[in-house]
């Protein structure tokens, strides 16, 4: 997944929620946008990058979102997904 890529459309959307009045409001709104809207693999690609160090350029109002709401961004993996489990 291309970092520059991710990081262009989450600060895209960080923008336009940026002039919500509200900026708790505004936070919550830019997780559930990316939560409704970026299929899991893109949403796992942003978290890592954020982890790693790599979201150089990321707006800080899209940061404290994710950091704020990782919970609700975090993928699960599906059962299928899974790594068995080795005895």
């Amino acid at each position: 997944m291309n970092t520059d890529n991710l990081v262009k459309m989450a600060n895209q959307i960080g923008t336009f929620f940026s002039a919500m009045p509200d900026r708790e409001e505004a936070l919550t709104d830019i997780a559930s946008h990316i939560k409704r809207f970026w299929e899991p693999r893109m949403r796992r690609a942003l978290l890592a990058q954020i982890d790693d160090g790599e979201a150089a350029g990321l707006d800080d109002i899209v940061r404290q979102a994710v950091m704020r709401h990782r919970g609700l961004l975090a993928v699960t993996p599906r059962a299928s997904e899974q790594q068995p489990e080795q005895h």
